[in-house]
């Protein structure tokens, strides 16, 4: 039987990268039933505004996975990001971000070959803010200097960062689980609990507490600011680092530019039941429908898909086919050229081409 899979396009560059995804899926002999599923800035106009319509959340709920291309998120305004509401709405708690050296990719490093792990639920991305200006921000600003004794200038923004021990629990025990399954030797938490001992020490009391129950994997603790310095430095020391939602997604960033940058950096979500699996850069919608864009960071979210799926011989295939196309260096997009402006540099489509006879040789 295929398996049934949610299929979301995404916006910008999306369609051109998932259309690529989908057809290199497919040459590996793997059968799936694709429920298209069209979400974000594009079809905003067709839903009532909405970038996020129930339909798609009401597939993926049914399928259970789901991949997805990059989806467009306004700075500073307009509606809120689809890919938060999609891991809040489906509870997709855990994020994990390999970060793994190809070669034939730039960069100054080698052999690098971290996961990242990013609680998604909770943190400041949790979404509870108040506005500068607004009556009930001015009201809780005064009610904050009250209690606190410490003042709070009046012109302020507010945002609530709630971490649970809950929440905390869940996703270090993710990390542990995740590490054993992959045969990693440590765990690593992040945190910034010598200033905010009531939200990041509470993590971190946890960390140590789930550590304590998963002896048989190494398990340690950094400062977030000492971590990010760390990992330019000796990044050969870490294995799997497990972080609240903020850190872990700037640090999951820095560690995709030890490898190469975002256009080679998979991404997926985990949640009780549902899994979603993407690319974690933008959608570059100044570079939509110019068939130049970079798939592979989509294809190697396909290649965790597999595997999640039990697909693993399939998914082996696919990233050996990959990593010998990157490293080959004749039939990549513009960016992974030694010089972007070289005129061998092949199109999004071309790219998948060249996957899927690597496949087949």
């Amino acid at each position: 039987m295929p398996y049934r899979v949610t299929f979301i396009p995404g916006d910008g560059i999306g369609p051109e990268i998932a259309e690529a995804t989908r057809r290199v899926l497919e040459a590996t002999g793997v059968e799936f039933s694709w429920d298209v599923q069209t979400a974000g800035a594009d079809v905003m106009d067709q839903n009532g505004g909405n970038p996020l319509p129930p339909r798609v959340l009401d597939s993926i709920r049914e399928t259970g996975v789901a991949i997805k291309g990059p989806i467009t998120t306004p700075v500073g305004s307009g509606f809120r990001s689809v890919n938060v509401a999609l891991r809040q709405e489906l509870e997709l708690y855990g994020q994990v971000r390999p970060c793994k050296s190809y070669r034939g990719v730039r960069s100054p490093f080698e052999d690098i070959d971290l996961i990242v792990i990013r609680e998604n639920s909770e943190d400041i991305y949790s979404g509870l803010e108040f506005e500068q200006g607004a009556p009930e921000t001015a009201s809780m600003i005064e009610d904050l200097t009250r209690r606190l004794g410490k003042p709070i200038r009046p012109d302020s923004g507010l945002s609530i960062k709630p971490i649970s021990v809950t929440g905390s629990r869940r996703i270090v025990q993710f990390a542990f689980d995740i590490a054993r399954a992959q045969g990693r030797r440590k765990v690593t938490a992040v945190h910034k609990a010598n200033i905010m001992k009531h939200t990041d020490g509470l993590y971190l009391r946890v960390a140590q507490e789930v550590a304590a129950e998963n002896s048989d994997i190494e398990f340690e603790d950094r400062i977030v600011d000492n971590m990010c310095m760390q990992l330019v430095q000796k990044p050969e020391l870490y294995d799997v680092l497990v972080l609240p939602n903020l850190y872990g997604d700037i640090v999951s960033d820095l560690c995709a530019g030890l490898t190469g940058g975002l256009g080679i950096a998979p991404g997926a979500n985990h949640g009780g039941r549902n899994a979603l699996f993407e690319p974690v850069h933008g959608s570059a919608p100044k570079y939509a429908g110019q068939d130049k864009a970079n798939p592979t960071a989509m294809m190697l979210s396909g290649v965790m898909m597999l595997r999640h799926l039990g697909e693993r011989e399939a998914a082996d295939r696919l990233e050996a086919a990959i990593a010998a196309v990157i490293a080959e260096g004749d039939r990549v997009t513009y960016d992974l050229k030694d010089d972007r402006n070289d005129p061998s540099a092949v199109g999004t489509a071309a790219y998948a081409d060249a996957v899927i006879a690597e496949m087949g040789a």
